[in-house]
């Protein structure tokens, strides 16, 4: 019985004792029901300050919670980079990676990889015994060419840093015997100025500018202190600009080949471009890398890549929103994701094992899948299928027991009901149950989304170095070369090789 009914029958009972009491008793009787109502209306503000307390601890638990979740994130347990983590000792209890067993260090049958000669030597040094060089007959037995031979063979491979100048001489005609005396050489449409540097210059500092992640004076001081070359800064960056255009039209090209691949990973990351954060965004597989740049991380830098929205097989990402809005293609999620994801619940919600069951399940499956790739076969089997996901929805179902939906919020208050990051977790394993799996049933789709996050890691090295980047423009063509470069690599094909194909006109050799 709440305040309002007890007040209610206190009324009723003051109304009867007065009608049976005499008048000496019902004064006392008035007073009495006075004061009780006091008590009542005083009770009724106590619960409610009651309930309104009760509400803010509740409140703040949740805080206290969340904060903690915050202050016990890093690396194993989010999408935070390693570099995040600071200087504290990962503990390798929460790696995910099981020990092997094995030894460190190259194991039996690896094919190993050792320094070789490039050429011939352009130096021989013979070294003879001690005491032989001592000795009188020494000049003899040298001329001789029989005394000695060549027991064991050592070799030193360096460097020679030097410089090649090239004189262009334009020819005029001053004694012509058919009488043409305006006669004169034109210089190749390359060479325009008096002194100007060549294309091993050009690619050497578009090379240090984007895959060595160089800035432009350490550019200068590497280049003045090898070959004693003084570069102004803008000259470099006249440099990479070239480089740029030299690989445009290839870039476009590898745009082409990842819209016909089967499977395309997607990421984006945050740069700092004329002063302001915009997206770095990525299309890539194992053999293409396309980077893009936009002022939005959303659906409008996504469709600028121009990518996602033409491809007819899968996208592999993780589980940002945007991804989601391209509805004509098959969603592949990163489950690396999904496992920080996983283990951040373990640890901050201990009691609840669902998290640690589907953890487990995750990794059996990626195991299976390593399996049958080995033994050859290019599918697991069907029982095994559902066995699997059979397991996965076993899972979930308990996951709905441990921590259910939260109840329907009061009619007289406006919005949802907070879910909590662990609800918010489970809803969205259910919603995207296909695409978590989807890498069991198609072999060519990866367990994650490793590729594409590879494939931005010099994009942030370069961000690190440079702080930021002062145009869109420069932006852009640092975005080319690393693309060109990051596809040239997944060929086989060195960076300085690569730029040099391009300078020669041959970039398709990169593709081959």
């Amino acid at each position: 019985m709440d305040l309002k009914e007890l007040k209610k029958q206190v009324d009723k009972i003051t109304l009867e004792l007065k009608n049976k009491a005499s008048d000496e008793l019902s004064p006392l009787i008035e007073s009495q029901s006075v004061l009780i109502n006091v008590i009542l209306e005083m009770s009724t503000g106590i619960l409610a300050q009651n309930e309104r307390l009760t509400a803010t601890i509740t409140d703040l638990q949740e805080n206290i919670k969340e904060l903690r979740r915050q202050l016990n994130m890093d690396s194993h347990n989010s999408s935070k980079p390693p570099s995040s983590d600071g200087y504290k000792k990962p503990n390798k209890a929460r790696s995910l990676r099981k020990p092997t067993g094995r030894k460190p260090g190259g194991q039996n049958g690896h094919s190993g990889a050792n320094m070789k000669v490039p050429h011939e030597p352009d130096e021989v040094k013979k070294h003879h015994p001690d005491k032989c060089m001592t000795c009188p007959h020494f000049a003899l037995c040298v001329a001789n060419g029989k005394v000695f031979e060549c027991g064991e063979k050592r070799f030193i491979v360096d460097a020679v840093v030097t410089t090649k100048v090239i004189e262009h001489q334009s020819m005029k005609a001053v004694a012509c015997p058919c009488g043409e005396s305006k006669l004169k050489g034109e210089f190749p449409e390359e060479v325009k100025a008096y002194v100007q540097y060549g294309d091993t210059f050009t690619a050497m500092a578009g090379l240090l500018s984007t895959f060595g992640a160089v800035s432009t004076d350490r550019i200068q001081t590497i280049i003045d202190g090898m070959f004693n070359v003084t570069l102004s800064e803008g000259t470099i960056c006249s440099m990479v600009e070239k480089c740029g255009q030299k690989v445009t039209p290839i870039v476009e090209k590898i745009k082409e080949l990842l819209i016909g691949s089967s499977v395309v990973n997607f990421d984006e990351t945050g740069v700092r471009v004329e002063g302001s954060t915009q997206w770095v965004h990525n299309s890539s597989n194992a053999k293409y890398t396309y980077l893009t740049v936009n002022k939005k991380r959303g659906q409008e830098g996504i469709e600028d890549n121009g990518v996602i929205q033409n491809i007819g097989g899968t996208a592999v990402h993780d589980c940002w929103g945007a991804y989601w809005k391209f509805k004509d293609i098959l969603h592949a999620v990163c489950c690396a994701h999904l496992l920080r994801e996983l283990i951040a619940n373990i640890e901050n919600n201990p009691t609840h094992i669902w998290a640690e069951r589907l953890k487990t399940l995750l990794i059996t499956m990626k195991t299976a899948k390593e399996q049958a790739i080995e033994e050859g076969k290019t599918e697991l089997r069907e029982d095994l299928i559902k066995a699997l996901e059979y397991e996965y929805d076993e899972i979930m179902a308990y996951a709905n027991m441990e921590c259910p939906p939260p109840d329907k919020i009061e009619p007289k208050k406006r919005g949802k009901k907070k879910k909590g990051k662990e609800r918010a977790l489970i809803d969205r394993l259910i919603k995207l149950k296909d695409s978590v799996c989807l890498f069991i049933h198609n072999f060519l789709v990866p367990f994650d989304n490793n590729q594409a996050e590879r494939d931005l890691r010099n994009v942030k090295t370069k961000a690190k170095v440079s702080g930021c980047f002062r145009t869109k423009a420069g932006a852009q063509t640092y975005l080319k070369i690393t693309s060109y470069l990051s596809t040239a690599k997944k060929h086989g094909i060195n960076a300085f090789e690569a730029l040099a194909l391009a300078f020669k006109g041959e970039t398709e050799k990169v593709l081959i």
